[in-house]
């Protein structure tokens, strides 16, 4: 074969390989871009306060239920209703039977930077046929009687036994009130305690009439975290008292309070949406 031929060969040759490469190129399927999943939204703080502790054992019940085991064992169950489905962290203001003072529990929730703050308590009344569950959100005026005696009676025991003087409470519940307008904080209060009412309501709970009430309890003060504090029933009724202190009664005031903490984020989301 002469020179030239083998140049034209090879000539041709090379153009062979360029052709069918670039068409296998042109063939390759290009690379799919891979999207990144959306981040999961940040679970939800709720920080759960069972009233009272140690050495301040709350209302006392005809039979001798105190209310600091009662509200406990309640808040340990909403505890584990709420962590269940994974949108939730939790924590206590007491894990223990120990005396925490109002203004710690306040400061503790505000350090974690809570999303919700649940006061759970028994209430007592001289009156034994008054019974039913209650919900009380911060004011600096009381919308009645009982409710200014139950704060009072709440905000003096701390004080008697913690040794803090809570002589400033008005002065300070009304600068909280104003940061709390602010931050919108007072609305979103009376949303949850609404909302814990009607989830109540609907799961068949005995309530008190006008059954969300307002006034100046120095556990809600905390202006930047929405708050509400729920009397689970009295403990100077008989027939409340057995119920507190029945495991599947005790779990079903858990199960409601979790529907409600729900309720209350969804009905948050839509109107941010809106």
């Amino acid at each position: 074969m002469s020179a030239l031929h083998r140049r034209n060969l090879l000539a041709g040759l090379t153009g062979l390989a360029a052709f069918c490469g670039g068409d296998a190129l042109a063939n390759t399927p290009a690379p799919k871009t891979v999207r990144k999943p959306a981040p999961l939204p940040r679970p939800k703080l709720v920080f759960l306060d069972p009233g009272h502790g140690g050495r301040d054992p709350g209302a006392l019940g005809l039979r001798g239920t105190q209310e600091k085991s009662v509200v406990m064992a309640i808040a340990r169950d909403l505890q584990k209703e709420l962590l269940a489905g994974g949108r939730y962290r939790v924590l206590l203001t007491r894990s223990t039977d120990s005396f925490v003072a109002l203004r710690e529990r306040v400061a503790r929730a505000q350090a974690a930077k809570a999303d919700l703050f649940l006061s759970l308590h028994a209430d007592s009344n001289d009156n034994p046929d008054v019974r039913g569950a209650s919900v009380y959100t911060l004011s600096e005026e009381a919308t009645d009687r009982e409710a200014a005696a139950l704060a009072a009676r709440e905000n003096r025991a701390d004080a008697m036994i913690s040794g803090m003087k809570l002589a400033d409470k008005d002065d300070s519940v009304a600068r909280t009130l104003v940061a709390m307008s602010q931050r919108g904080t007072v609305n979103d209060s009376r949303r949850l305690a609404d909302t814990i009412v009607q989830t109540f309501n609907r799961n068949g709970f005995r309530l008190l009439p006008r059954t969300h009430r307002q006034a100046g309890f120095a556990v809600l003060t905390a202006p930047d975290v929405p708050a509400a504090l729920v009397e689970l029933g009295y403990l100077s009724n008989p027939q409340d008292e057995k119920l507190l202190t029945v495991r599947q009664h005790q779990l079903s005031l858990a199960r409601a309070l979790r529907a409600s903490v729900d309720a209350h984020f969804a009905a948050g989301a839509a109107t941010r949406k809106a």
